[in-house]
């Protein structure tokens, strides 16, 4: 059996991360209702709703048509990301995935072939590595924003996304040893053993 490129690798855990943090993303927002998926936390804090467009423009700019274009569209209007959505909460939730989707499909489509290419992001020259991290960093980012703006509007018991406190020691007898011991969202598969 022939061993998987370091290459596909890195882009298999992109993946895997990217789907824990999607998923963390998705029980928040499935915690609130309409009315706290558009409260803003205080004066000049950003609501769930409005971190879900932001990150959603965001990744359709940087990742539509990303080998061939500047990862900054000009059709792009980031100033408005941060006003109030007109739509409904699932005209967000689809704006918010395609964005997404532009994301998941650049990774998908990347392999040992074409991953040293380099592309651009606002005229700077990024190594598609650099580019995929800076995405990551991006979203993990507004996911703690999302998910600590969500905890000051929501009303009634929260389901904790991570350990919940005091379960430190139940979680790691569950799994131990499991990729799943990374994070609540992570898969429930037994974690790749290094190559030797």
């Amino acid at each position: 059996m022939q061993s998987e490129h370091a290459d596909e690798r890195w882009l298999r855990e992109i993946e895997a991360t990217l789907l824990a943090y999607r998923r963390m993303i998705d029980a928040t927002v499935d915690q609130l209702s309409d009315e706290a998926l558009w409260q803003r936390p205080g004066d000049e804090f950003n609501s769930v709703a409005v971190l879900l467009r932001h990150l959603g423009g965001n990744l359709k700019s940087r990742w539509s048509d990303f080998m061939t274009t500047d990862g900054e569209k000009p059709n792009r209007n980031r100033e408005k990301e941060f006003e109030d959505w007109e739509g409904n909460r699932q005209s967000l939730l689809e704006y918010f995935d395609e964005g997404w989707a532009e994301l998941t499909s650049a990774v998908k489509s990347l392999d040992s072939g074409n991953i040293e290419r380099t592309i651009s992001i606002r005229g700077e020259p990024h190594s598609i590595a650099q580019a995929l991290l800076r995405s990551l960093t991006h979203i993990t980012y507004h996911t703690g924003q999302i998910t600590m703006a969500a905890r000051m509007v929501h009303n009634g018991p929260w389901k904790w996304l991570t350990i919940a406190p005091g379960n430190s020691a139940e979680f790691n007898s569950q799994n131990w040893g499991e990729a799943s011991s990374r994070a609540v969202f992570a898969q429930k598969t037994k974690s790749d053993k290094p190559d030797k």
